[in-house]
């Protein structure tokens, strides 16, 4: 994981570094290399992938220092996982695209395909653990989509990025008791639909 911040501290040369003052740069490194393990995990998390999921981290922090850099400290945070997201929903998309793309070509093809990919994934899930686990996330998403705007974003940035009450504050443009207050209703909405669900 080391590199991906290493990589991303590098591209000072070049980028905002002519515009930032040394102690400014100290702390934009600071800040890369505190926040590059958590950000690995939620990419990871998301795509399932190592080495996908180390190139949205390393966009991410690239496109920071690019384009954020000179920003005052405090808005570092949010600016990222702003940016990490759009990055793992770009993704997402690509992937979408690329397997309905496979399926297509693989559909009517010959058998002429190597017979050790179409063999099952003896590490696969169960099949009755993995029905239920899709049926918990797609409620999941349902009742996260059902939410409304405010209470949404609030339970986003707290719960999936990680961000305390201060910073979701800076990201949604209101005072903390705002998130407070937006964050519990989430929570308590969330918990009242999904309770069928619960393990």
């Amino acid at each position: 994981m080391a590199h991906v911040a290493l990589t991303a501290r590098t591209s000072f040369t070049g980028l905002a570094a002519r515009k930032m003052t040394l102690d400014s740069k100290q702390a934009l490194d600071r800040f890369l290399a505190g926040i590059e393990r958590r950000a690995f995990v939620i990419a990871r998390l998301a795509t399932r992938n190592r080495e996908d999921a180390m190139d949205i981290v390393q966009d991410a922090m690239l496109q920071l220092v690019k384009y954020y850099g000179g920003r005052d400290e405090g808005e570092w945070a949010p600016l990222f996982h702003r940016i990490l997201q759009r990055r793992i929903l770009d993704w997402y998309r690509r992937s979408r695209v690329r397997n309905r793309w496979r399926h297509w070509f693989n559909r009517d093809s010959e058998d002429d395909s190597d017979p050790l990919e179409n063999l099952p994934d003896s590490a696969a899930v169960d099949p009755v653990q993995a029905i239920f686990t899709e049926r918990a996330l797609g409620a999941l998403n349902g009742a996260i989509a059902a939410l409304p705007l405010r209470q949404q974003q609030a339970f986003l940035l707290r719960a999936w990025e990680g961000m305390d009450t201060e910073q979701t504050a800076h990201a949604m443009g209101c005072a903390a008791g705002s998130v407070k207050t937006h964050y519990s209703r989430a929570v308590h909405t969330l918990r009242d639909r999904l309770k069928d669900h619960s393990p």
